[in-house]
C-alpha cells in the first residue's frame, strides 16, 4: 500500500486525552501511550546488561508492534511486558507512578533526559533505527508544543494512569470473589501476539501517519488472506469514518473503505469510495509527484478500470462496458501497454456473457508475456483452461498448460496462483469424473505452506481456492457415504468462512446439496423440498433442477416434465452441457416411469453423444447404465450386460456409492432376465452370482442409507432366494423387506422400471 498523504499545515487540537502538532511534517505527536513506550525504552536502556538474552530477544519482538500500532490501554502494554519481562514491567510501571504524582517539571526533565541516549562515543540508540527515529519524532514533536499544550498532556497521562489503577483496583476486589486460576487464564500469549480485537483498536482519537499506515495496511492484508481476523464491516467502516475525520486526504483509507464495502455488497457505499479514493490520489498530487505529467491520466484510466471491474462484479454489464471503453481510450492516448492488458482481460470477460469467444484472451496472454506480466499472463492461461474445460478439450492438454502456468507462478514466487491452479485442477477432475485425482489436488493444496509471508501471524489459507477444496472434499466424502467426515470439513468451512463473509455462499451451497442428497436417500421428500427454496438462493439452475427431481420421486410426472423441458431449454442456450446431460438423464427416467421406453432410447443417446463429445467420461458411462437399463425394459437383456462392461468400472473406480449400487443392482437384475434363457445348472450359477451382485449393492445402498433401494434388493433377493429353494434366506430377506415396507409408503411404480 502507498505511503499515507500528510498534511503539512500546523493544527494544535486536543481531543479525547491526545495532543498532536503536526508542524511543517512532523509525522507524529505525543500521546499519554507513546508516553509509556519512551519510559519502556528509557527503563530498557537502563537495565541493560541485567537483561538476560531472551528477555531481550522477546522485548525487541513485542517493540515494533508497539510502535506501529494504534494506542492501547496501560493494562494491556502492561500486560505485553510482563509477558516478556516482568521485572521491566514493575520498573515501567513505577516510574510512570513518580511522573504521574509528581510534578510538570518531571515529565520536561524525562524529555531532556531522552536526548542523551544520542550522546557518547557508543550511544545507547542509534540515530537511524527504528528506536532512534521514534525517540526523535517525539522529542521534535513535545518541543514544538506550546506551555499550554504540555499542560494538557500532563494532564491528559494522569487521566491514562488513574484509569489503570481503577481498573487494577476493580480486579482486586473482583480477586476475593473469584479463584485465582481462572484469572491467570484472561491474557493469554495468542491475544498478545495475534491482531486487536475491536475494543482493542478504537481509534476515537487522530491516528499518526505510521499509526494510519500500519492499521490501513493490517486490515487489507487480512481482507485478503483471512478476513475472519479482520475487523467487522461495521466496526472497519466506524474506524475508517473515524480516520477521515481527522484527515480526509488519507487516499488508502477510501479504498479500504471500498474493500469493506464490497463484502456486504453495498453497490452505493463501494462506487463512492472507490471515486473518492482516486479523486484524493489527484487532488493531493500524489501520483503527479511520482509519475511526472503522466500523474493525473494516469489516475484517470485506474479509476475507470477499477469502476469496470466493480461494475462488472455486481452484474451491471452495460456500465461495466462503457467504464472500460473509457479507460481504454486514456490508456491509448497515454500509450500504457500495462492498463491495456488489463483492460483486454476485462473486455474477454464482458464479452464471455455475450459469445463463446478466446480469441481476446489468446492475445492477451501473449502480449502480457512479451511485456513482462506474469500474474496477467497466468490469469490469462487459467481462464483459457477453464474455457477450453468447458467446450470438451481433453484433459491432457488442459493438464500441461496448467504446468506451464505453474513454472510462471514458481518461477515468480506468484503463491496466490499457485493456489488458484490447484484448486482449478480438483475442479476439472472433478467436471470429468475422475474422483480419486480431484481428491488427490484437494489433499495437495490443503497440505501445502504458502509462499507469501503475511502480517501478524496470519497464513494465506482462507482464499477462495480453500474454500473450493474444502467444499469439493466435503462433496467427495458425503458421496462414499462418509457423512461424519463432511460434516466436520463443513464445520471447519464455517467457523474459517463465517456466513457473512464473501467466500461463505460456497460452503452454503455445498452444504445445502449435501442435505437433499441425505433426505432423498432416506425417502424424506418433504425435508428436501424445504431444501429447494435455500438451493435456488444460491444458484437457480440446480434449485430448479432438484426441485424436478423431488417432484419426479413424488410422482409429479407432468410437473417434473414441464420444469426439466423449460430447464433444458436455458442450459442449451447458456451451453452449461454437464446440466444438459443431467437434464435428459431425468427426461429419460420420467419416459420409464410413464411407459414410454422406446421415447427415452433417442433422449439417451443424445445425452451420450453429448458427453463423449465433451469428455465426460463420468456422465457417458452413466448414461451407458441407462441404455443398459432401456435393453432391459426392452426385452434383450444378453445386449444389456454387454455394454454394462463398458461403464461399470469408471463407475466402481471414481462413482458415488449410491450409483456403484445402483450398477450393481441393474448388473443383478440382468444377469437374472438372462438367464431364463440357460440350462438348468447355468441358470443356478447366474442366479447365485446375482445373489452375490445384490449383497455388494445392499453394502453399497446401506452405506449412505438409502431405505427404498435397500427395500428393492432384499424383494429381489427374496425372489431369487425363493426361486432356489433357499428357505431361511428367503425368510431373513423377507422380514426385512417386511420391517423397511412398513416404515416407507410404497411409490406405486413397478421394480422393473426403476433404476436409481
Amino acid at each position: 500500500m502507498a505511503s499515507v498523504h500528510e498534511s503539512l499545515y500546523f493544527n494544535p487540537m486536543l481531543s479525547n486525552g491526545v495532543v498532536h502538532a503536526n508542524v511543517f511534517g512532523v509525522r507524529d505527536w505525543v500521546t499519554p501511550h507513546k508516553m509509556a513506550l519512551l519510559v519502556l525504552l528509557s527503563e530498557l536502556g537502563r537495565a541493560g546488561a541485567q537483561l538476560g538474552l531472551l528477555e531481550r530477544r522477546r522485548l525487541n519482538r513485542l517493540l515494533l508492534p508497539l510502535l506501529q500500532g494504534p494506542d492501547m490501554a496501560l493494562s494491556r502494554l502492561r500486560a505485553a511486558i510482563e509477558e516478556c519481562c516482568p521485572q521491566l514491567a514493575s520498573s515501567v510501571h513505577i516510574r510512570l507512578k513518580l511522573m504521574v504524582e509528581g510534578e510538570l517539571k518531571d515529565m520536561e526533565q524525562f524529555f531532556d533526559d531522552l536526548s542523551d541516549s544520542f550522546t557518547g562515543t557508543e550511544p545507547e540508540v542509534h540515530k537511524t533505527s527504528v528506536v532512534g527515529l521514534f525517540l526523535r519524532h517525539m522529542i521534535l514533536a513535545y518541543n514544538k508544543l506550546s506551555f499550554s499544550q504540555v499542560y494538557k498532556l500532563y494532564t491528559a497521562l494522569q487521566q491514562y494512569f488513574q484509569r489503570d489503577e481503577k481498573k487494577s483496583g476493580a480486579d482486586e476486589s473482583d480477586m476475593e470473589l473469584t479463584n485465582p486460576e481462572e484469572l491467570d487464564g484472561k491474557m493469554e500469549k495468542e491475544e498478545l501476539d495475534g491482531p486487536l480485537r475491536e475494543e482493542e483498536i478504537s481509534c476515537s482519537g487522530p491516528l499518526s501517519q505510521k499509526q494510519a499506515e500500519y492499521f490501513l495496511s493490517q486490515q487489507a492484508s487480512l481482507l485478503k488472506n483471512d478476513e475472519t481476523k479482520a475487523l467487522t464491516p461495521a466496526s472497519l467502516q466506524k474506524e475508517l469514518n473515524n480516520l477521515l475525520k481527522f484527515n480526509p486526504d488519507i487516499a488508502e483509507a477510501h479504498y479500504l473503505s471500498y474493500l469493506n464495502s464490497l463484502r456486504v455488497k453495498d453497490v452505493f457505499s463501494s462506487t463512492h469510495s472507490l471515486l473518492h479514493y482516486f479523486d484524493r490520489l489527484i487532488l493531493t498530487g500524489a501520483e503527479s509527484k511520482s509519475n511526472g505529467d503522466e500523474g493525473y491520466g494516469r489516475s484517470l484510466r485506474y479509476a475507470a478500470l477499477n469502476l469496470a471491474a466493480l461494475h462488472c462484479r455486481f452484474g451491471h454489464y452495460q456500465q461495466a462496458e462503457l467504464a472500460l471503453q473509457e479507460a481504454i481510450r486514456i490508456a491509448q492516448e497515454s500509450n500504457d501497454h500495462v492498463c491495456l492488458q488489463h483492460c483486454l482481460s476485462w473486455l474477454y470477460i464482458l464479452e464471455q456473457k455475450i459469445f463463446d469467444s478466446c480469441v481476446l484472451l489468446e492475445h492477451s496472454v501473449n502480449k502480457s508475456l512479451h511485456f513482462g506480466l506474469p500474474y496477467l499472463a497466468s490469469l490469462g492461461i487459467q481462464s483459457l483452461v477453464q474455457q477450453r474445460a468447458f467446450a470438451g478439450k481433453a484433459a491432457n492438454k488442459l493438464m500441461d498448460a496448467l504446468k506451464d502456468s505453474d513454472l510462471l507462478h514458481w518461477k515468480h514466487s506468484l503463491s496466490e496462483l499457485i493456489d488458484i491452479s490447484t484448486a482449478q485442477k480438483t475442479a476439472i477432475w472433478r467436471l470429468y469424473g475422475r474422483s480419486t485425482m480431484a481428491l488427490q489436488q484437494a489433499q495437495t493444496l490443503l497440505s501445502m505452506n504458502s509462499l507469501e509471508a503475511v502480517n501478524v501471524g496470519v497464513q494465506q489459507n482462507n482464499t477462495e481456492s480453500f474454500a473450493v477444496v474444502l467444499c469439493h472434499l466435503a462433496e467427495l466424502h458425503a458421496e462414499q457415504g462418509y457423512f461424519a467426515a463432511a460434516a466436520e470439513i463443513l464445520k471447519h468451512l464455517k467457523e474459517r468462512f463465517p456466513p457473512n463473509s464473501q467466500h461463505a455462499q460456497l460452503w452454503m451451497l455445498f452444504d445445502q446439496k449435501i442435505q437433499f442428497e441425505r433426505a432423498m436417500n432416506d425417502g424424506r421428500y418433504h425435508v428436501a423440498d424445504s431444501l429447494v427454496a435455500g438451493i435456488i438462493a444460491l444458484n437457480s439452475i440446480e434449485g430448479v433442477y432438484r426441485k424436478a427431481i423431488v417432484l419426479k420421486a413424488q410422482n409429479q410426472m407432468s410437473e417434473a416434465h414441464k420444469l426439466l423441458q423449460k430447464l433444458l431449454i436455458h442450459c442449451q442456450k447458456t451451453k452449461n452441457t454437464e446440466m444438459v446431460i443431467r437434464v435428459l438423464l431425468s427426461i429419460a427416467e420420467l419416459y420409464w416411469r410413464s411407459s414410454c421406453h422406446t421415447i427415452a432410447l433417442p433422449v439417451l443417446l443424445q445425452a451420450l453423444a453429448l458427453a463423449r463429445e465433451y469428455s465426460l467420461q463420468y456422465l457417458a458411462s452413466e448414461t451407458v447404465l441407462n441404455l443398459a437399463f432401456s435393453q432391459l425394459i426392452l426385452g434383450i437383456p444378453e445386449q444389456a450386460l454387454n455394454i454394462l462392461h463398458m461403464a461399470i468400472e469408471p463407475i466402481l473406480a471414481h462413482g458415488a456409492v449410491l450409483d456403484k449400487g445402483c450398477a450393481m443392482f441393474l448388473v443383478a437384475k440382468c444377469q437374472v432376465a438372462s438367464a431364463a434363457s440357460y440350462s438348468p445348472q447355468k441358470k443356478i450359477e447366474a442366479l447365485e452370482s446375482a445373489i452375490l451382485n445384490l449383497n455388494e449393492a445392499k453394502t453399497y445402498f446401506a452405506k449412505v442409507d438409502c431405505k427404498e433401494q435397500l427395500r428393492d434388493v432384499l424383494y429381489f433377493q427374496a425372489r431369487l432366494f425363493h426361486t432356489l429353494g433357499k428357505t431361511q434366506e428367503r425368510n431373513k430377506c423377507a422380514m426385512l423387506f417386511r420391517q423397511l415396507h412398513q416404515e416407507l409408503p410404497a411409490h406405486g411404480v413397478p421394480l422393473i422400471n426403476s433404476f436409481k
